[in-house]
């Protein structure tokens, strides 16, 4: 079973600052994931063609399980609220998270994370970095129930904020929601914090370590696969293979787990029938 977690910078290449369709195709059907999560999707938001990223994303992994979560309704940025409810801003541009899967899903779940109460410093990704303050966004935490070769499974996925401290609060949140639902459970994401940070919030357990930030150079991992140790099958956790592609799409790399098949049971052999003569 193949999973990945893909920042997608609402789909625009840093080579030429452009948002291509056919371009993001190319990159998702790369990955061929079964579950595959998304961050900074856009959809009907003129910067990248009033795409809706996710469908885009499910259609090139012919996956027909999918939803999309807004974190805000209006352009990031600039002018947004948060979302009243799951389908507010159904018409109008939002930006959140996606989360596509190729098996069925029983149930999904919103949550909806507070943003840090006061601007922060970022040091931009440009070739002359700078540091610029930032207004913090509303995050929000997509979650489902899917129907896998491992049983069921929940998998969620979130991009938590860049604010230091604050993250890691919402991270507890996070840990706290998922753990109401049932296991195995297995969190992918943008979690903007590094693996070891992460895994000693959460307790779970990375499932990669390789850094996919920036995509050109990686040097840190913001990207993270985490199952939560407590109910999971042994073939969940093992690994098989894990790859950070280069792809003409985002700043990030996306990360690419693939864990084992689980075993079938055995079989007994039948009765055998003994004979009297």
């Amino acid at each position: 079973m193949r999973m990945a977690t893909f920042n997608l910078l609402h789909g625009r290449s840093p080579h030429d600052g452009r948002v291509d369709a056919d371009r993001l195709t190319a990159a998702v059907t790369t990955l061929d994931a079964d579950i595959l999560a998304v961050q900074e999707a856009d959809r009907a938001q003129p910067r990248s063609g009033h795409l809706d990223l996710t469908a885009l994303a499910a259609t090139a992994l012919a996956a027909p399980h999918h939803r999309f979560a807004a974190a805000i309704v209006g352009t990031p940025g600039e002018q947004f609220r948060t979302p009243d409810h799951d389908h507010d801003g159904r018409h109008e541009p939002c930006y959140g998270i996606g989360l596509i899967s190729r098996y069925p899903a029983r149930h999904w779940q919103i949550t909806r994370l507070d943003p840090a109460p006061l601007r922060s410093p970022v040091l931009t990704a440009d070739p002359d970095p700078r540091l610029i303050l930032l207004r913090d966004e509303p995050r929000v935490l997509l979650t489902a129930v899917l129907d896998t070769p491992h049983g069921p499974l929940t998998v969620a996925t979130t991009h938590l904020s860049f604010v230091p401290g604050w993250n890691l609060r919402q991270l507890r949140t996070v840990v706290r929601t998922l753990r109401l639902l049932p296991p195995p459970r297995i969190l992918l994401g943008d979690l903007n914090m590094p693996a070891a940070v992460a895994a000693t919030i959460t307790g779970w357990r990375p499932l990669a370590r390789r850094p996919t930030y920036p995509a050109v150079r990686p040097r840190v991992q913001l990207d993270h696969i985490l199952l939560d140790p407590r109910g999971a099958p042994p073939a969940l956790g093992t690994v098989t293979a894990v790859d950070t592609p280069p792809l003409d799409v985002s700043d990030h790399r996306a990360l690419l787990v693939t864990v084992a098949t689980p075993t079938p049971p055995a079989q007994s052999p039948p009765p055998t029938t003994r004979r009297n003569d």
